[in-house]
């Protein structure tokens, strides 16, 4: 048993120290130079760690960011933001490896979201500005004079493609647009308002996904198919106002919410997305309008409001599943289970809708049939009746 035993433990103490060891922290590093730094920070996204070492007294700040797995047709850069958290004001320090593989360091101000990271000077005093790139990692070391008293950065940090020796747009998903956040020098702390934005980026597709995309088919089903029941009449109008209503409600605070993560986000724009969003908005407005406006159904423009209304409607529940969908691949999601989830409401209220049309196809076709015999008979009634009297 012990001999059994014993191997089994070398194994899993091998396994814990091998995790441990990949698993590179800041604090484990060990710079090639001997430099040191007084404190470090794991960036959450984009395999980076920030080193810094700061003195109070002369407000100068010694920083080494390292960016892991990095190929060398990329650039990476590392920015202070002294105005906000946005792009806009970063002031950048970029680095790459030449095509004669020197790496290569520069300081560049981003003043627009189509910058080309173009060298030029900070707002702030830079000097010793270096770069190392050695097995797929890129190392920035600099000097930097803060304004301001700041002990707490608004930080950004990135990673783009080469085209040559100039870099190129980097992307605007994924990890990409969560690499942002702030930095206090003298505890040591760091927050990202990545998870910020993503939690609200979630509540958004929920709340569109819930509205748009499941409520409003819903109701349409309610509408379609209940009313053919006599029973369900007038329940079903109130059941399908009430859907609909709801899907209306809940469909203006996630289009509010993207507003919101549209003014927060900026230089990301998802353009087909953010359309069809102000279209669904629109054509959902015109839908209430088009309950208050609802002629009654003998009047003579009852017709025409109905192919209003129709048309609307499902231009409506088309654009919002299609808009959903793309919502989801602007999320990148790493767990597929919200889609899976809701390709299967689709799929649900879809098996519904067409045993539905089936069904209500069959009760329709019987009523005309019966209203068919109906009038039949009667007409051969009258017609014996008049025979009869003649006789009479």
């Amino acid at each position: 048993m012990a001999r059994v035993f014993s191997p089994v433990l070398f194994l899993c103490v091998f396994i814990s120290l091998f995790l441990s060891s990949s698993a590179q922290t800041c604090r484990s590093y060990s710079f090639s130079s001997n430099r040191q730094f007084s404190s470090c920070n794991d960036l959450p996204v984009l395999d980076s760690f920030i080193h810094w070492t700061y003195d109070e007294s002369s407000q100068t700040l010694q920083i080494a960011y390292r960016h892991t797995k990095v190929s060398s047709s990329s650039w990476v850069a590392w920015a202070i933001n002294p105005s906000s958290t946005g792009m806009i004001g970063s002031q950048a320090l970029v680095a790459y490896q030449l095509s004669n593989g020197t790496a290569f360091a520069y300081t560049s101000p981003v003043t627009s979201y189509s910058t080309s990271l173009a060298p030029g000077s900070l707002s702030f005093t830079v000097s010793n500005l270096s770069a190392t790139y050695v097995n797929e990692e890129m190392t920035i070391f600099a000097t930097l004079q803060l304004p301001n008293n700041s002990t707490t950065l608004n930080q950004l940090w990135q990673v783009g493609p080469l085209e040559g020796d100039t870099p190129s747009t980097h992307l605007t998903s994924g990890d990409n647009v969560k690499s942002k956040g702030t930095l206090n020098l003298l505890s040591g702390g760091a927050t990202t308002t990545g998870s910020s934005i993503r939690r609200r980026r979630n509540v958004h597709g929920v709340l569109n996904a819930v509205s748009w995309g499941t409520l409003m088919p819903l109701g349409a089903i309610i509408a379609r198919y209940l009313k053919v029941f006599k029973s369900a009449d007038p329940a079903w109008f109130y059941l399908h106002v009430a859907c609909q209503t709801s899907a209306y409600i809940v469909g203006v605070a996630g289009w509010a919410t993207g507003i919101k993560l549209g003014s927060d986000s900026s230089g990301i724009v998802h353009r087909a997305h953010r359309n069809i969003g102000i279209v669904l908005f629109c054509l959902g407005t015109l839908q209430v309008f088009a309950l208050l406006l609802r002629p009654k159904k003998d009047h003579k423009y009852r017709f025409y409001w109905n192919i209003y209304h129709h048309s609307i409607g499902y231009s409506v529940i088309i654009l919002s599943v299609v808009n959903i969908f793309k919502g989801f691949d602007i999320l990148d999601l790493d767990n597929e289970n919200w889609k899976r989830a809701y390709i299967g409401i689709i799929a649900f209220l879809g098996f519904n809708a067409l045993l539905l049309e089936a069904i209500t196809w069959k009760i329709v076709l019987k009523r005309r049939s019966r209203n068919s015999e109906k009038s039949h008979h009667g007409a051969n009634g009258v017609n014996g009746y008049g025979a009869r009297s003649q006789q009479v």
